[in-house]
């Protein structure tokens, strides 16, 4: 049975990924800080959908779930480097999903240094911890983000993404080029995911799912940046998922050349999208959301926002191919599907 480690469990993606692997052969270890980004009661809640008491929970020390049998939690800080040692050396991993990351376009621009000590030193970490602890695969969260001024679509791996528009698409950028090098020097085999703008059940309450469906329920105001008028590939969380899966079991061989810029390299690397391949304007988005809730939705039209990007749209061809990826869920399906779990989870209060 191999040895799993996902990195922020108590995360969107990282809880949905963590009910999925453990109905698989592998024994599970998430980990996360758990940290006040945003509210931290949405991200007990979904610990406890894993098993993971939260009065039960003490930094450092390991704790069994209570419902799935091949799965255990442990809350630790990715800059703690003892720690991090420490646990790699007590687990030894044969894989790591790294999924944990400060995460949030606009938030960067308020509070840089955070991104910096999770994505660069955390990051930094979980490659050293990698390195001298011999694990076979790493695959880690990167972002559509990170091809910041990019107008030529759809958008894919081979593309020079050197233009970054917020701090968060450059530590993304950043955590590529560190893993690319530790392939390169160490053999370490290395996976990119770029995920496309993930939604659905659990999601994060920053992301625009959550912040239009409380505006649209409350009858208030909704700030519609750029009139509405950009395009996003809106991807469903189950889709993430399964790309996710599909990666851990496939791990770069380091004689099959990955191309990129003009440059060729042999080192075990790969960089893959992670999307709908199905770009929607923010505006219909809205409208589909609207349909779902059944009320309309009060905008107020504004300008761009610093940080952000006009469109996204991921070609998947590359992540077919080679991880035999394939998104099944429409906007309709997954809309409705967030819909009824918001309703649910919040009962009526749309505080």
């Amino acid at each position: 049975m191999k040895r799993v480690l996902v990195t922020g469990s108590a995360g969107f993606i990282g809880m949905h990924t963590v009910l999925h692997l453990a109905r698989q052969n592998y024994k599970l270890t998430g980990l996360d800080s758990i940290n006040d980004y945003y509210d931290q009661s949405l991200k007990y809640s979904r610990l406890s959908d894993t098993g993971i008491d939260s009065n039960a929970i003490h930094y450092g020390q390991m704790l069994n779930s209570a419902t799935l049998t091949s799965y255990q939690f442990v809350q630790l800080d990715l800059t703690d480097k003892t720690g991090m040692s420490q646990l790699f050396e007590n687990e030894q991993f044969d894989i790591v999903c790294h999924l944990a990351a400060q995460a949030g376009v606009r938030y960067s621009l308020e509070n840089p240094d955070s991104y910096i000590d999770s994505n660069i030193v955390g990051f930094m970490n979980i490659l050293e911890c990698c390195r001298k602890h011999c694990v076979k695969h790493l695959v880690y969260a990167s972002s559509s983000s990170v091809y910041g001024l990019i107008d030529e679509m759809p958008l894919t791996p081979q593309m020079a993404a050197n233009h970054p528009v917020s701090l968060y698409a450059a530590t993304k950028k950043s955590n590529e080029m560190m893993a690319h090098a530790y392939s390169h020097l160490y053999g370490l085999p290395t996976t990119g995911l770029r995920f496309f703008t993930v939604y659905g059940p659990f999601g994060r309450p920053d992301m625009s799912p959550f912040i239009f469906a409380k505006a649209i329920l409350k009858g208030e105001p909704l700030k519609v940046f750029n009139s509405g008028d950009m395009m996003r590939d809106f991807t469903y969380i189950d889709d993430i998922v399964a790309g996710i899966s599909n990666a851990l079991q496939t791990i770069p061989i380091g004689n099959n050349s990955w191309k990129n810029d003009a440059a060729t390299s042999s080192a075990p690397f790969r960089i893959y999208n992670v999307g709908a391949s199905n770009p929607v304007k923010l505006i219909d988005f809205i409208t589909t959301l609207e349909s779902a809730i059944g009320k309309k939705a009060i905008k107020e039209m504004m300008p761009m926002q610093a940080g952000d990007v006009k469109a996204t749209y991921a070609d998947v061809s590359d992540t077919q191919t080679d991880l035999n990826y394939l998104p099944q869920v429409s906007l309709k399906d997954g809309i409705a599907r967030f819909v009824e779990w918001y309703l649910h989870y919040y009962q009526g209060d749309t505080h």
